[in-house]
């Protein structure tokens, strides 16, 4: 199994729009992020997590032709934002994409791309099939997708576990019950915002915690912000275990 972070920005990405602080004049390439999400290989399949504003550019990055569904967390722009984009993959290949996806998302979905879900069919608008999940395992074809619920303020968000890769983003609270679902797994990818208390992410230390009390052997930090400081300064911060993601960043698992 092979992850690639994709993203690991936050809502705005790093640099910040008008913003002249030392971490968005940074010239480190790892001190560049776009909106988080992640791609996964595994069982002779692609799979993304998330198709924020960055959802292009993402795919071009990294030279992605083929992808066999998108996973979506939660409903908010930066990540939905760019699911217009799957139609490149609709035109290449000829079938519609498969989203999956809670029924929170799927009310957003058409709303905010009504045009999708028009009864009149547009020539060129994207091609989408999509597949309702609620907090229990499905399959993506041959994978085992198993759902772990997790709260950004007020707002259930979904992360998931794929074989012994976890991806969280966007969380302030973790359930016991869901932690359970955690335990195991050999690589973490987990929300750390910034240093500063905040409303609805985990900050660096909420994420620290959480990675010493699951016990994981390797943990990536994703959905940075400005405030967090630089890439190399952050990684004096940490213990050996845990690094701060990056984009493009490959991580390779055996299955």
């Amino acid at each position: 199994m092979k992850i690639t972070i994709l993203g690991s920005g936050t809502s705005q990405g790093v640099p910040v729009i008008a913003c002249n602080c030392d971490v968005c004049k940074s010239e480190n390439s790892k001190d560049k992020r776009l909106r988080s999400s992640v791609l996964i290989e595994v069982d002779n399949q692609k799979i993304v997590v998330d198709t924020g504003p960055d959802f292009r550019q993402q795919m071009l990055n990294e030279k992605v032709e083929n992808i066999a569904a998108v996973l979506l967390t939660h409903e908010h722009k930066d990540h939905i934002a760019g699911l217009d984009d799957v139609r490149a993959f609709n035109h290449r290949w000829n079938k519609d994409m498969d989203i999956y996806c809670s029924e929170n998302v799927e009310i957003a979905l058409k709303r905010e791309f009504h045009y999708v879900f028009s009864d009149f069919d547009y020539p060129g608008i994207p091609k989408l099939k999509l597949n309702l999940f609620e907090n229990k395992e499905f399959y993506i074809n041959k994978t085992k997708i198993t759902p772990i619920q997790v709260m950004h303020y007020k707002l259930p968000v979904f992360g998931f576990r794929i074989k012994d890769f976890v991806y969280i983003t966007d969380v302030s609270y973790i359930s016991e019950k869901e932690k359970e679902k955690i335990k195991g797994a050999k690589v973490l990818v987990i929300d750390a915002l910034r240093k500063k208390e905040h409303i609805s992410h985990f900050t660096l230390y909420q994420a620290l915690e959480l990675i010493d009390e699951i016990k994981v052997e390797k943990s990536y930090l994703t959905h940075i912000s400005h405030f967090m400081g630089k890439h190399n300064d952050l990684l004096l911060e940490l213990p050996e275990n845990v690094l701060p993601a990056f984009d493009g960043l490959k991580i390779e698992m055996n299955e």
